[in-house]
């Protein structure tokens, strides 16, 4: 090989890099945004003003926007559609109110409307279940960008032919799935999150009694379909809430990251040591660093809920 050749070569290859560059591959901005889990407003409890106290923190930090991960009220599933709807009106509220930041929702568990026969609302009512959400904030799952980072929404709450719920995440939603991921270029960055959590520890310890439940309400029952679809395409974390404790789990290169709750354990102190706070996550080209804060609210009804 001639030296001019030689020289061609090594002038390439600065503007391969730059190339690389300008697709986002390595120039990658750093941010910080909120996720927020389980915030079960309700009148009592001081819930209300806890909630507004959380999202002031928030709105006075430098996060760009806020994830909110689910079970916004405390409770849609079995109460009447009186005080679903005041309490759906006042997570609404409060969250126009305080959080002044850009905020995208998840659905819970907790936010579906009449699921329980206790609530007296029949199934073929228009405001049904997911339909109370959808009414209020959209689609159930749905997908978003942000500085060169892929989000995919997933809607974890699988209702139940008897009146109840589990987690999963049903065909047509992992056919959508497949296809925004094909979607993506090579090697991009990308974030899933879900209510319901896809890999957690939580069945090693919590209470015995949530155990004694019709369907698995701990994880999502169909996950090893999800994490198949999710490995392909190099996902680097998921984003989980409804346990209530702050967990971090690493597992095949994918961060598995489940926030504790706003309400603690529903507004009656720490649950399992994690006590009323949310996640900030900070993207740094491919690493997802978490970190969980607390915002200075005290139970009035204080009782930490032990293992």
């Amino acid at each position: 090989m001639e030296r001019r050749d030689l020289l061609k070569l090594a002038t390439a290859a600065p503007l391969l890099s730059l190339g690389t560059k300008a697709h986002g591959m390595t120039a990658q901005p750093d941010f910080t945004f909120a996720f927020v889990g389980d915030c079960h407003i309700r009148p009592e409890l001081d819930a209300d003003r806890a909630c507004a106290m959380c999202f002031e923190q928030i709105s006075a930090s430098n996060v760009d926007f806020v994830v909110q991960g689910g079970d916004m009220i405390e409770d849609a599933l079995e109460a009447s559609r009186e005080r679903a709807t005041m309490l759906m009106d006042l997570y609404q509220r409060t969250e126009r109110q305080h959080l002044r930041k850009p905020v995208r929702h998840v659905l819970g568990n907790h936010d579906c409307l009449g699921v329980f026969a206790k609530s007296g609302i029949a199934p073929t009512a228009p405001d049904f279940g997911k339909h109370f959400y959808i009414d209020r904030f959209g689609p159930t799952y749905y997908s978003f960008d942000h500085k060169g980072v892929h989000f995919v929404v997933l809607d974890s709450v699988g209702i139940t032919t008897d009146r109840n719920y589990e987690g999963r995440v049903d065909a047509a939603q992992l056919d959508w799935l497949r296809t925004d991921l094909a979607a993506q270029p090579q090697g991009a960055r990308i974030i899933a999150i879900t209510h319901i959590p896809l890999v957690t520890a939580m069945y090693c310890y919590e209470p015995e009694s949530w155990l004694n439940t019709p369907h698995n309400w701990t994880f999502v029952t169909n996950g090893r379909e999800v994490l198949r679809i999710l490995s392909e395409h190099g996902v680097m974390a998921v984003l989980q809430a409804h346990s209530h404790v702050y967990e971090r789990i690493e597992l095949n290169g994918m961060s598995f990251i489940t926030t504790g709750a706003v309400a603690g354990a529903d507004w009656r102190g720490s649950f399992l040591g994690t006590p009323e706070g949310y996640t900030e996550i900070t993207l740094s080209g491919r690493k997802v660093e978490s970190r969980y804060r607390t915002y200075g609210f005290t139970s009035i009804s204080r009782k930490d809920v032990p293992i």
